[in-house]
């Protein structure tokens, strides 16, 4: 894409419709503050929820995640938004906990009902959680949400943002591989170290290795070098944190504090923002 693109300069609020786990709402304030103001293209190679896509609100956007079900829903809200709201509305009538697991076994074939189980499905499943089992089939148990339509739905604004976008379900490492000069990176990949479960963890059906890892910080390397910013979280974890000592900033961030400077507000649940240099 290279039609140049900003930032609105008041965009109007807009929410993710999705939970996500490791969702980065809480963070995309001091995210938005790291970007330029003017820039061409904004690529996401691990959209999940996309909370800092929809703070950004680009003009030019590449978005893509290895979930199938996952892009499908962005693509079915982005080009057939009412059907989507009309078929989550009939779930949102009949919602108890056998019609949830009715809906959650059942195998649908068209994009816009298939949607529709998908942002059901996340929103009254225990915390919003994607897991699926060896067969490919999302297996979460039913949660405590009920509710199925949310105050801040906005279909019709989503589907328009989203018509800046290319949507793209595929490997991180396409979408690094073609942002450039001026362009922006956001990438917030599973958060593998390199001693845990021997360098690898689950990432929907797929696995994310200790390889991976190093995989993605060299496509981002050489995204930098190309002239984009890149903006990452991670584990903050030695094995990370090596990675990359060169050429990027590295700050630990946390729920609490956003910025945890000083150790004494450092918590088990810090987070590692690397930013280009």
């Amino acid at each position: 894409m290279t039609a140049t693109a900003t930032t609105q300069a008041s965009p109007p609020s807009l929410l993710p419709f999705l939970k996500w786990a490791g969702g980065k709402r809480w963070l995309a304030e001091h995210v938005l503050n790291l970007i330029p103001s003017n820039f061409s293209t904004y690529y996401e190679p691990f959209l999940g929820s996309g909370a800092i896509f929809f703070s950004l609100q680009p003009k030019a956007a590449v978005l893509s995640d290895l979930n199938n079900d996952l892009i499908n829903a962005y693509v079915s809200i982005r080009d057939d938004a009412e059907r989507v709201s009309t078929v989550l509305r009939r779930h949102h009538r009949q919602h108890s906990k056998d019609y949830y697991y009715e809906v959650r076994g059942q195998a649908l074939r068209a994009q816009h009902t298939r949607a529709a189980q998908f942002i059901y499905l996340n929103r009254t499943c225990w915390n919003g959680l994607y897991r699926v089992n060896l067969a490919g089939n999302f297996n979460v148990p039913i949660g405590t949400k009920t509710k199925v339509i949310l105050d801040t739905d906005n279909f019709p604004a989503t589907a328009e943002l989203l018509n800046n976008a290319e949507l793209h379900c595929r490997d991180f490492e396409e979408t690094i591989n073609l942002a450039g000069n001026n362009d922006v990176i956001f990438a917030d990949p599973p958060y593998t170290i390199h001693h845990n479960h021997n360098g690898f963890i689950k990432y929907n059906e797929n696995i994310f290795s200790w390889q991976d890892q190093i995989r993605l910080r060299d496509s981002l390397v050489r995204a930098a070098a190309r002239g984009a910013k890149v903006i990452m979280t991670n584990a903050n974890h030695e094995s990370v944190r090596s990675l990359y000592e060169n050429g990027f900033l590295l700050t630990p961030v946390s729920r609490m504090s956003v910025i945890a400077g000083a150790s004494s507000a450092r918590k088990a649940y810090e987070e590692l923002l690397i930013v280009s240099e």
